[in-house]
């Protein structure tokens, strides 16, 4: 069906670079804002916060990705 996101796939791509998965769930926005804000967590690095927060903001973007296909699957499915 076109426009059906595989839930999968996106969490993948989250997996492996942070917004990635929000990119490829047409949230373009909020991918880039995800990928800047582990750049700036990358740097964080250096004065040791960003061994928190780079973590948790990695686990929220796969963890998004995943919902988010699945919330617009659900949608593409509940219209017929």
């Amino acid at each position: 069906m076109p426009g059906e996101k595989n839930a999968g796939i996106a969490a993948v791509l989250s997996f492996f670079v942070t917004g990635l998965g929000q990119i490829y769930n047409g949230q373009i926005f909020k991918g880039i804002l995800l990928i800047l804000i582990q750049i700036v967590n990358g740097l964080l690095l250096y004065i040791l916060i960003g061994f928190i927060t780079m973590p948790i903001v990695w686990l929220y973007g796969v963890i998004n990705a995943y919902r988010h296909a699945e919330r617009i699957n659900r949608r593409l499915y509940n219209r017929h």
